[in-house]
């Protein structure tokens, strides 16, 4: 008699790694199903950006009459925390705690913050509005509880992705962490969509109690699924636990100077700046672009966001399937990189008579350099590391990455401002200010693959600085699986 439910269980064990480019990486000992609920912390801070950057940028300008010079700003406090992501990592490496843990104390920590945030942020939003009761309220007292909650969001966000990546790494050798790291990437695209579809549609007919339900909805479900992903997940160990507690780590600015000394690592985050600056700076312009310089309407600008974003998707399975069979991350970066300048190129030529055509094919092709360099300079960044500085090195990349994005948020939006008032009477053609933005991500992706070409050929990069740190690393990580399972 056929087993229906092992027949099933066949057929997805097969199809799951043949459409899932991370599918892979599981075991026995550490299976599809418990990674893909590590990743739910992920899902969470996608949901988080899309509230922040989506949904609220738009009820504080629009329903809530909040200035737009106020929104960005309070859209930029949680910027101010990305450059301590490196000392998250290095608090995370070198935690002590009597039950072993490492990881977990600081993904509950940035849950917290998560939670705190999202509790103060819809009563802090009525106040700066001055609806219905809060009228009368001093308006300074709306300011600054909203920029509380924005940074309170903002550093759970960047701690909570911090540890949590460096715990997914922690449970897979070390040639399997390109795979797992495209997983948790992909599971971030995953939450922005869903969480922008749902959230779009909670708020279609809206009213200010609604939008206090769907951010406190948020903050229930960021500690529901923090939770659960955490479950289990890192081992208690009381031997490891004596060994931290008598272990002697060096202090924080030594720690960071050793990581940045090493060779080719002050070169490389260079390199990851230019290139997250060049990449970066199109994400609020591309959009805008489509409409005023393609005549596009407003559903088709918004499928920009899916476009874009699928090929950063593609480009995370094809770097994760080369990186995990041995590839080298420097030179498939700078393959990434260079994808990038005719993608850009396309775009600024699809107003000049390209079309419609041309300009997807250029934001499809950005998408998929983004995706390429942003994975391959990540993995480089964990190869370069040893296996206790994994947490410190993540964070290094997690800081010079948001903050180089920022800063081209910020750059674009005051390069397109100054040439739109600089116009004189007669103004400029339409697409100009927004051409010379792409101009200048050209640029400095062109100065990031300059900047990349002395480090290509570098074994250390391809199999990191320790090519026994993984033999070292595979008991100790089946013991915790096996602990944790």
């Amino acid at each position: 008699m056929l087993n229906y439910r092992d027949f099933a269980l066949r057929k997805l064990a097969t199809i799951g790694p043949r459409y899932l480019p991370f599918a892979d990486v599981a075991t026995d000992d550490l299976p599809l199903s418990r990674l893909l609920r590590l990743s739910l912390f992920q899902v969470t801070v996608g949901m988080a950006v899309v509230l922040l950057v989506g949904t609220l940028n738009r009820v504080m300008i629009v329903e809530l009459g909040v200035p737009a010079t106020l929104v960005a700003g309070m859209l930029a406090l949680p910027l101010l925390f990305a450059p301590f992501r490196t000392l998250i990592g290095y608090k995370s490496d070198t935690h002590v705690s009597a039950l072993g843990l490492r990881r977990v104390p600081y993904i509950w920590k940035g849950t917290l913050y998560q939670f705190g945030g999202f509790a103060i942020l819809p009563f802090s939003l009525l106040v700066l509005s001055g609806y219905g009761e809060a009228v009368d309220a001093p308006r300074w007292i709306g300011m600054s509880a909203a920029g509380l909650a924005f940074l309170l969001v903002g550093a759970g966000m960047h701690m909570v992705q911090t540890v949590g990546l460096a715990l997914a790494t922690d449970l897979v050798e070390e040639e399997d962490q390109p795979k797992v790291v495209g997983l948790m990437y992909v599971m971030l695209l995953f939450g922005m969509v869903v969480s922008a579809l749902i959230f779009g549609a909670l708020l279609e007919n809206y009213t200010p109690g609604r939008l206090i339900q769907v951010i406190q909805g948020a903050a229930v479900i960021t500690v529901s699924l923090n939770m659960f992903a955490m479950w289990k997940q890192e081992a208690r160990d009381r031997v490891r636990a004596q060994k931290m507690a008598v272990a002697k780590h060096d202090p924080f600015r030594v720690a960071l100077a050793k990581l940045v000394q090493a060779p080719g690592k002050m070169r490389l985050l260079v390199v990851i700046a230019l290139g997250t600056f060049g990449f970066g700076a199109a994400d609020v312009l591309l959009e805008p672009y489509g409409g005023q310089a393609l005549g596009f309407s407003v559903a088709e600008t918004t499928k920009l966001t899916a476009l874009l974003a699928g090929g950063t998707l593609i480009g995370f399975g094809i770097a994760s399937r080369i990186l995990g069979s041995g590839g080298a991350p420097t030179r498939l970066g700078l393959i990434g990189a260079l994808i990038g300048i005719p993608g850009f190129a396309a775009i600024i030529l699809s107003s000049m008579g390209g079309g419609a055509q041309v300009f997807l094919a250029g934001t499809l092709a950005c998408g998929l350099g983004a995706g390429l360099f942003g994975h391959a300079t990540l993995t480089a960044t964990m190869r370069m590391a040893r296996k206790d500085q994994i947490g410190m090195a993540l964070g290094t990349w997690g800081a010079v990455q948001a903050t180089a994005a920022g800063l081209g948020i910020a750059l674009a939006g005051i390069v397109r401002d100054v040439i739109l008032a600089g116009g004189g009477e007669s103004g400029a053609a339409v697409h100009t200010p927004y051409n010379a933005v792409f101009l200048i991500e050209i640029v400095f992706l062109g100065l990031a693959c300059a900047t990349l070409l002395p480090l290509l050929g570098k074994a250390r990069f391809a199999q990191g600085p320790d090519t026994t740190r993984s033999a070292r690393s595979v008991s100790d990580t089946h013991s915790e699986q096996a602990e944790a399972s």
